[in-house]
C-alpha cells in the first residue's frame, strides 16, 4: 500500500508537469495525510529545521562565488598561465583543459559553471589551433564534472546539510578523489594522443621556463581565493558559511581588479545565483517533506531489513544501488537526483556499515557521470551550445563516454581502497 502510494503520488504529481520539488513536497503530504492519520504539520517543523540550518545558508553564497567568476573572465588568464605548461606535453591544451577546470572548480563549487567558464575560452582557441573537436568538447565535459568534486562542492554542502554529516570532512574527502580523477582524465588524454598525434597538433611555441613560471605568478589571486575558503574550511578556521561569505567578497574584489567584472556582471551574477539557489532550495524543501514522512513510518529501517534478508551480501546491494542512480542520471539532474533519492540512500548505506563521508563522496561521482550523460546531461547542453551546434549533443555524449568510464574506475577503486577518500579527513579532524 505504501509503495503503491508513493509511486502513484509521485507520477500523478510529476505527471502534471509541476516543478520536481512541488512532485516531491505534495508526495510527502499525501503520505503523511494517509499513514500518519493527518500530521501534516510534522512537515512544517522539518521545513524550518533544515532551512534554519547554519550549514544550508552557505549554499546561495557559493553559488554567488560561482557566477561571479564566471562572469569574471578569470577562466582565461588562468587558461593563458597554464597552457605554456603543457605545450610540450602530447595532448597540449587538453591537458590544460582539466588542468583549468581542477583549479576553477576549487573555487566555484559547480560542474555546470566550471565546464561553461573554461568551455567558452578553450573551444574557440583549441578548433582554430587545428585540434580533434570530440576530444576538445570530451576533454571540457569531463573536466567540467570535477567541480562538483573538488572542494567547495554544492553537492558536498547539500548532502551535508540534509544528512547532518561534517562538511569539513566531506569537502577534505573529496581533494584526493578529485586530483586522481583529473589525474587520470590526462593520463587518457596522453594514451589518445600518442596513438593518434593529429588529435593535437604540436604546438612548438612552447616558452622557456621563466615565461611559463612567469605566467603562472599572475594566477596568484585565483590561489588565494582557493586558500582563503578551502583552506579556512578544512583547516577549521571558519565555518562553510563564514568561508562562503569571505569568498564572495574575495572573489568581487578579484574580479572587480583582476578580471573584467562590471556593476552589471555582478548585478547579473546576483540575479543568477537567486534563480539558482530558488531552484535548488524548492528542491530542499519537497525533499525534506518526503524524507520526514518516509523517516517516522520507519521506511529506510524496513527496506535494510529487506536488503539484509535478500542474500545479495552488503557490496552486492550497493551496486545496484550505483546501478540504479546511472539509470535516473540519463532522466534527472545530479543534485535533483541527489535531494530526491537521498531519503532513502544514506539510512541503507550507513546501515550496511559504509562510512557516511565516503558515501558523500561516491555519490558524487555518481551525479557528476549523470552530468555527461544524456539525454539531460547538463554539460553536454552547455557544451553543445558553446560549440554554436557545431556539435550535436549525441556526438558530445559519445566524446565523453570515456571520461564517464574513468569515474566508474574511481568507484571501484574508492570500493576496493576507501583510505583514498578517508585518509585526508581521518588525518585533519
Amino acid at each position: 500500500m505504501f509503495w503503491t502510494t508513493l509511486i502513484g503520488a509521485l507520477v500523478a504529481t510529476a505527471g502534471t508537469g509541476v516543478a520536481l520539488g512541488v512532485a516531491l513536497g505534495l508526495t510527502g503530504m499525501i503520505i503523511l495525510y494517509v499513514f500518519s492519520n493527518g500530521a501534516t504539520a510534522i512537515a512544517i517543523d522539518a521545513i524550518w529545521g533544515v532551512f534554519t540550518s547554519f550549514t544550508l545558508s552557505a549554499v546561495p553564497m557559493f553559488i554567488l562565488l560561482g557566477e561571479i567568476l564566471l562572469r569574471s573572465g578569470i577562466s582565461e588568464r588562468a587558461y593563458s598561465a597554464f597552457s605554456p605548461i603543457f605545450r610540450p606535453v602530447p595532448g597540449g591544451l587538453l591537458h590544460t583543459n582539466i588542468a583549468v577546470c581542477t583549479l576553477f572548480g576549487a573555487v566555484s563549487g559547480s560542474s555546470l559553471s566550471t565546464a561553461a567558464a573554461v568551455g567558452s575560452v578553450a573551444y574557440p582557441e583549441m578548433t582554430k589551433r587545428g585540434y580533434d573537436k570530440d576530444m576538445v568538447v570530451g576533454s571540457l565535459a569531463g573536466g567540467g564534472t570535477l567541480g562538483l568534486l573538488i572542494p567547495p562542492s554544492l553537492s558536498f554542502l547539500i548532502f551535508g546539510a540534509l544528512t547532518e554529516t561534517s562538511i569539513g570532512r566531506l569537502f577534505a574527502a573529496g581533494i584526493v578523489p578529485g586530483l586522481l580523477v583529473g589525474l587520470l582524465f590526462m593520463v587518457y588524454i596522453l594514451f589518445r594522443c600518442l596513438q593518434n598525434p593529429a588529435i593535437a597538433p604540436k604546438d612548438d611555441s612552447a616558452g622557456s621556463i621563466r615565461q611559463t613560471l612567469s605566467g603562472l605568478r599572475q594566477i596568484w589571486p585565483l590561489v588565494t581565493l582557493i586558500l582563503a575558503v578551502i583552506g579556512s574550511i578544512v583547516f577549521g578556521f571558519a565555518t562553510p558559511t563564514e568561508a562562503a561569505g569571505v569568498g564572495v567578497v574575495l572573489a568581487v574584489i578579484i574580479s572587480f581588479f583582476w578580471g573584467d567584472m562590471t556593476v552589471r556582471k555582478l548585478v547579473e551574477s546576483l540575479y543568477s545565483s537567486v534563480l539558482v539557489f530558488s531552484s535548488v532550495g524548492f528542491l530542499v524543501l519537497g525533499a525534506t517533506v518526503l524524507a520526514q514522512s518516509v523517516s517516522i513510518l520507519g521506511i529506510p529501517q524496513e527496506i535494510l531489513q529487506t536488503a539484509a534478508n535478500s542474500g545479495l551480501g552488503t557490496y552486492g546491494i550497493f551496486f545496484i544501488v550505483i546501478a540504479i542512480y546511472l539509470v535516473l542520471g540519463c532522466l534527472f539532474d545530479g543534485l535533483s537526483l541527489m535531494i530526491m533519492t537521498l531519503p532513502v540512500v544514506f539510512p541503507l548505506l550507513t546501515g550496511l556499515g559504509f562510512d557516511p563521508i565516503w558515501i558523500g563522496v561516491i555519490i558524487t561521482i555518481v551525479i557528476e557521470i549523470g552530468q555527461v550523460t544524456p539525454p539531460v546531461g547538463l554539460n553536454l547542453s552547455v557544451l553543445t551550445s558553446l560549440t554554436n551546434k557545431e556539435l550535436s549533443l549525441g556526438r558530445v555524449a559519445i566524446a565523453t563516454i570515456p571520461y564517464w568510464i574513468i569515474h566508474l574506475v574511481m568507484i571501484l577503486l574508492l570500493t576496493l581502497f576507501p583510505a583514498i577518500a578517508l585518509f585526508v579527513p581521518d588525518l585533519l579532524f
